[in-house]
């Protein structure tokens, strides 16, 4: 493929929807300076048929979100006269919506970066995940929806901030053979509990690397597979006595782990963002 290809993001919001979709594709293919040109707020078909011109003139492929009917109109007819390849990112999957749903859709530019309760809702959460992380204040283990326990490197830290994106309050307490569990955590009764674990093998492998990137010994007792057992073993007995749900994290991306934990959490927990 080559390297001056051009991709024509539009929307009659900001674009970012149909951006995120381009960015995913890119990532399939071998590009190393393919030009993405954004182009937000569209209100006026001469618009359209400008960037279709363009597209045209460099041969380039152009993906949209345009949910008012004359742009979106438009923007199909101009890029089928011209030959010029446009993919329509968010109607095949409204109209699905209405076909299985039989529901109306608003045809609203910009519901996705609405300021509602929902947007503030992923604020408070990130806020909650940065400021109880890690055990650094036990006040979270209570008010937390979700409460991660394992040992050192099993992604506790990152699965909380994902979560938080989804509006999910989240805190984990590192379990670790000399640190007393906290009475906070055996007395919890509201709310989730997931244990996070491990391969051995895999774990030792992490920490090495991040000795590494830490300039550190790399003899060090922390990524010995002796500590690492040890340490497993331990946070196995803790989480069988709080009686927590436990995921095993090895190969899994974090998609994958917090899928697993949203299925576990009570529906009036649940948090569903805005597409």
């Amino acid at each position: 493929m080559r390297d001056n290809q051009h991709i024509f993001i539009c929307s009659d919001a900001v674009g970012e929807t149909a951006e995120a979709v381009v960015r995913a594709a890119m990532r399939q293919f071998a590009f190393t300076s393919g030009k993405l040109r954004r182009y937000g707020h569209i209100k006026h078909v001469d618009e359209v048929r400008a960037i279709v011109d363009e597209a045209a003139r460099c041969r380039g492929v152009i993906a949209y979100t345009l949910v008012q009917p004359e742009l979106n109109g438009m923007m199909r007819e101009e890029a089928s006269a011209r030959g010029v390849r446009a993919v329509d990112v968010l109607s095949p999957m409204m109209q699905a919506f209405v076909d299985t749903f039989e529901d109306t859709p608003n045809r609203i530019p910009g519901l996705n970066q609405s300021l509602d309760a929902e947007y503030y809702r992923k604020i408070e959460a990130m806020e909650f995940a940065v400021h109880y992380d890690d055990g650094k204040d036990l006040r979270g283990i209570t008010l937390a929806d979700v409460v991660l326990i394992g040992v050192s490197r099993t992604s506790k830290t990152p699965i909380c901030l994902y979560m938080a994106h989804k509006g999910i309050r989240a805190t984990n307490w590192p379990l670790v053979p000399e640190i007393p569990v906290p009475e906070e955590l055996l007395r919890r009764r509201n709310g989730l509990i997931v244990g996070l674990t491990m391969d051995p093998e895999k774990l030792v492998s992490i920490r090495t690397e991040r000795l590494k990137a830490l300039g550190l010994p790399k003899g060090s007792v922390y990524a010995t597979t002796l500590r690492v057992e040890e340490e497993l073993r331990y946070a196995n007995r803790i989480m069988q006595m709080v009686g927590c749900e436990i995921i095993d994290v090895t190969n899994k991306a974090i998609e994958e782990t917090v899928g697993l934990i949203l299925e576990r959490l009570p529906a009036d927990r649940a948090f569903s963002p805005n597409l």
